[in-house]
């Protein structure tokens, strides 16, 4: 093998084994940062759901918060366990490079060694001198003392060569023992959180044991809770409905009575920039309330109680502390609020054809047109003394279309 072929092709090995690792520790930064999250959000559920003595929550919610915590605790140990898949296949990865890596570091120094023993052999310049001397012509001559040349350039790459491969071979021998270490926490990590779910499912059957002779009142109760989001959702649907009428009717750019029947808001230059701007700020909006946990996604899911009971959310349900300020996510303006007959009040504000609503307040502290600023207290949530629960209503919409609110909001 020339110089340049031996370099290349240990360059070439040293990048593949380098892009295999930033590889699989990409892979294991987002894991962790979703561990990371879970954890966070552990923490909130204790904080926020299971510091109350549970007689002041009724049986239904406390099974509902259980629940709750143990999906999100079952999500914690399928997140370690794919953290520790891969942390496997990672040290095994490590392993095996490691013992290619000893057989090419042997076979350079058992190369490194045997140049070293005929350079000695012939190491005397009177020698070099009878070699060049013994040419046949002067190409010859030439052509030997390249030769010359080259070999002791060679040897010195062979050092260098020997010299990498050792500190690499160091180097995979720290991660290995790292990613053992690492291994052995997420392995002792899951253990305590299988513990914690097992215990967790044994309060569970506690509860429901408990309130077994009720089961079918709860059932009826969970779809009655249904038929009120429906209702809801109506209400809500007709308010946003009524909010696009009332503003195209007020907008400069509305001439005609074409344009009031639109079901999107037509924008100022305005409302143009600051839809841009909420826009802009997906993924970063703040929360409404200080402390919170999503209790109840956005979309189609499973009812906490009954798992076979289907539920459908417009928005996020979040459980909030008691006495709980709710404060704006964006800059905007009041564009409606309203006092139902059935439930609690809800206030819509308007970010160009963009709007957050918060529904379930026990107080407000704005009026319909008020310019609101983002992180703003517009009220605070309303606390249910029956069930133990403080459930803020959030949405947001563009238009009449529902949207997730959780994709939008930081994280925390």
């Amino acid at each position: 093998m020339t110089t340049n072929r031996f370099y290349t092709t240990l360059i070439i090995g040293l990048l593949l084994s380098c892009t295999s690792l930033f590889a699989q520790s990409d892979k294991q930064k987002k894991l962790e940062q979703q561990r990371q999250q879970i954890l966070r959000e552990m923490k909130q559920i204790n904080a926020l759901l299971f510091t109350k003595k549970k007689e002041e929550k009724s049986a239904i919610t406390l099974i509902e918060d259980i629940n709750y915590k143990v999906n999100v605790r079952k999500n914690l140990i399928r997140i370690t366990n794919e953290q520790a898949n891969l942390l496997t296949r990672e040290i095994n990865t490590n392993q095996e490079e490691i013992t290619s890596l000893r057989t090419q570091l042997q076979e350079l120094k058992d190369d490194y060694a045997a140049m070293v023993v005929k350079s000695y052999k012939s190491k005397s310049e009177q020698s070099k001198v009878m070699f060049l001397l013994s040419s046949n012509n002067f190409q010859q001559a030439y052509k030997r003392l390249q030769y010359i040349r080259q070999y002791r350039e060679y040897q010195k790459e062979q050092g260098e060569a020997i010299k990498i491969k050792t500190k690499e071979l160091q180097a995979l021998n720290i991660q290995l023992s790292k990613q053992k270490e690492d291994k052995k926490k997420l392995i002792e990590e899951n253990r305590i959180a299988k513990r914690e779910l097992e215990s967790e499912l044994k309060q569970r059957e506690v509860l429901v044991a408990s309130i077994k002779s009720d089961m079918s009142k709860f059932a009826s109760q969970i779809k009655v809770k249904q038929q009120e989001a429906n209702r809801l959702d109506k209400e809500i649907d007709r308010i946003i409905a009524e909010a696009i009428a009332e503003a195209n009717k007020n907008t400069n750019q509305n001439k005609s009575n074409k344009t009031s029947s639109t079901k999107k808001f037509i924008l100022t230059p305005e409302a143009k920039k600051l839809a841009a701007s909420f826009a802009a700020n997906k993924g970063k909006l703040g929360w409404p309330v200080a402390r919170g946990v999503v209790k109840a996604k956005f979309g189609k899911g499973r009812s906490l109680t009954d798992q076979s009971v289907e539920v459908n959310n417009s928005g996020i349900k979040i459980a909030t502390e008691v006495n709980s300020d709710v404060k704006a996510v964006f800059n905007g303006v009041v564009s409606s609020i309203h006092a139902m007959k059935w439930g609690n009040p809800t206030i819509l504000i308007r970010h160009g054809d963009y709007l957050s609503i918060y529904h379930n307040l026990s107080q407000l502290y704005v009026k319909k047109g008020d310019q609101i600023t983002t992180g703003q207290v517009i009220g605070k949530v309303f606390s249910n003394k029956i069930t133990g629960e403080t459930l803020l209503d959030f949405r947001i919409y563009k238009n009449n279309l529902k949207l997730n609110p959780e994709s939008w909001l930081a994280r925390q």
